[in-house]
């Protein structure tokens, strides 16, 4: 780690919350960015080196940015309308963690470029627990020595780190693809068990049948249980899942490729953001279903 001591983690949400834990436990110098009092006074308490709700405060400092908002606005707010690429030291690594398109990270890269920065195109998965435990999972793209600078953070954050080649925008690619099944897996999920609750079959019994049998996978096991449980706290929205599967869609329009399942998994995510459900737990696309009833959350 010689090379490599101070990092910035943009974006303190459940899954920036959990990456910039895993660098403190590795010994970076950790600064969080976050607009978040809460979440800057969180990371402060495990341990981080300096907080701040300003992207530039720690800019001559740091040798490694990582980003983890929520989309390529954000992205772009973050490193160019604040300052920040203007300000950081030339070849500074920026690992850009947001589900985006290839053609806005290739867009960002270029940007980067003209501030003598590199870029790892970088998404991740794994929620906020893996996020925690430094077991992401990470599907990147860039040169090999943007790779090489990065590794000791890599290794701080996650538990697999699938290099997909030079070429920025085929990490982003990849996650696109991956949110595709995500996004369907959990309208699938919600869909069975709204038709269980319709039949008049106890959720808690649908929900173990099924992680104990052929159907099951991570994201209903996960997710429905949110819905056994009446639990619609958000780690992540449904407003994620209108965002990252509008960007499947577009993606698979400029391939001229057709999407069926994923573009009706779209229209149910949008359905259930339209009818207030945005900001809730994206399990709560169940709730787009009329004519049964849910658990409620016990008090």
């Amino acid at each position: 780690m010689s090379k490599m001591h101070a990092v910035a983690v943009i974006g303190l949400g459940s899954m920036g919350m959990g990456v910039a834990t895993s660098c403190i436990r590795a010994g970076f110098d950790v600064y969080g960015i976050d607009l978040s009092d809460a979440a800057r006074q969180a990371l402060a308490a495990a341990g981080a080196k300096g907080t701040s709700g300003q992207c530039t405060d720690f800019a001559a400092q740091l040798d490694a940015v990582i980003v983890l908002v929520v989309n390529a606005k954000q992205v772009n707010a973050v490193l160019f309308e604040s300052g920040l690429a203007a300000r950081l030291k030339a070849g500074t690594p920026v690992m850009v963690c947001a589900t985006i398109s290839a053609d806005d990270a290739k867009a960002i890269a270029a940007k980067l470029a003209q501030y003598d920065l590199r870029m790892l195109d970088a998404p991740v998965s794994g929620g906020a627990a893996k996020a925690a435990s430094g077991e992401l999972t990470v599907m990147a793209s860039g040169e090999p020595a943007v790779f090489d600078q990065l590794q000791p953070v890599l290794n701080a954050v996650a538990a697999k780190v699938y290099n997909v080649g030079p070429e920025i925008g085929k990490g982003s690619t990849v996650k696109i693809i991956h949110q595709l099944l995500a996004g369907v897996h959990i309208a699938v999920g919600a869909e069975a068990m709204a038709m269980a609750a319709r039949a008049e079959i106890p959720l808690d019994l649908m929900y173990e049948v099924v992680t104990n049998a052929a159907g099951n996978s991570w994201m209903f096991e996960n997710r429905m249980k949110h819905v056994v449980e009446g639990d619609y706290t958000p780690t992540s929205m449904v407003d994620i899942f209108v965002k990252d599967l509008g960007l499947v869609a577009d993606s698979a329009k400029a391939m001229h490729f057709p999407l069926p399942l994923a573009s009706t998994a779209l229209n149910m995510f949008t359905e259930a953001s339209n009818a207030g459900f945005g900001q809730e737990d994206d399990s709560a696309v169940i709730k787009i279903f009329s004519g049964i009833t849910l658990p409620k959350k016990e008090r």
